[in-house]
């Protein structure tokens, strides 16, 4: 039987909530899958390679995008919420009774709910340069968002290395890394997604970071044990949001790296599959 990587597993389908759900698994199957939440306006094919093979040496991952992005079918729902019922249907439609669930940036939005609104489902959770609801910066795109995306650029890829990557000469070297990687799946890649996501995506964002109050009172029905990592410079979700979710979900732990912005999984991406698999691999402490 041949064990694919991230540059060959085949994209497969399964229907669920009306959607044609496009998805890939690969790894070794042992024990908990671990399905992965990318970003905003993000493909399967935006995963850097470096970390799902490396998390794949030691159970199966899955990856695979929600309704109206990429191979997907369907509409972009306006909500978090719609979004991680959506997951979750697609897990319960691959026959999947547990998960581990990873959520990076708008994924870790996605991953929170979905742990919360399907405890049963979903055993830990990791997330990856994201934030709480209302939370710091997150009533709209950051000023530095905003002129990141809004920028022109000589190569498309380009944007990657602002959006991910801190300006240090060692961070942008680590970031040229990682586009090449997650460049070198070269047949049956993602299509890019479509001009209707973003909005979509967007004024789902706009309802998660508006003012609320008592915002971070939610995190409470997060009882999974939660692994938390940033950068110590994200000017994407600010870097506070990840102290601010480590703080109020009751059994969470936050591991922040250096000279690091959005994308730290993607700059240390070796550490990020060790400090994963240690924390997937140990029993919960509080239940030992």
């Amino acid at each position: 039987m041949t064990r694919h990587t991230h540059q060959t597993a085949p994209t497969q389908f399964v229907e669920a909530n009306g959607v044609r759900f496009a998805y890939r698994r690969f790894g070794t199957p042992n024990g908990v899958p671990l399905v992965m939440n990318i970003h905003f306006t993000g493909t399967m094919d935006h995963w850097d390679p470096a970390v799902t093979d490396g998390l794949a040496q030691n159970r199966e991952v899955i990856l695979f995008n929600n309704a109206g992005i990429s191979s997907s079918s369907g509409a972009v729902p306006e909500s978090i919420e719609e979004m991680a019922a959506n997951a979750a249907a697609f897990v319960e439609a691959l026959g999947l009774k547990q998960v581990d669930v990873l959520g990076f940036s708008m994924g870790g939005l996605i991953a929170q709910q979905l742990a919360i609104t399907k405890p049963q489902l979903v055993r830990k959770v990791i997330l990856v340069g994201t934030g709480p609801r209302s939370g710091e910066g997150m009533v709209s795109l950051t000023p530095e968002a905003q002129e990141i995306f809004g920028a022109s650029y000589a190569q498309p890829d380009d944007l990657w290395l602002r959006v991910h990557f801190a300006p240090s000469e060692a961070s942008q070297a680590a970031g040229r890394g990682f586009v090449e990687r997650f460049r070198q799946r070269t047949e049956n890649r993602d299509p890019e997604a479509n001009d209707k996501v973003a909005p979509a995506q967007l004024a789902a964002l706009a309802k998660w970071g508006a003012p609320r109050e008592n915002p971070y009172d939610y995190l409470d029905a997060l009882r999974q044990p939660t692994l938390v990592v940033n950068g110590d410079n994200d000017v994407i979700i600010y870097s506070i949001n990840s102290w601010i979710l480590q703080q109020h979900i009751p059994n969470a732990q936050l591991i922040i790296y250096p000279d690091a912005n959005h994308g730290s999984l993607y700059q240390y991406p070796e550490r990020f599959v060790a400090h994963v698999d240690q924390f997937l691999s140990e029993a919960d402490a509080r239940n030992a």
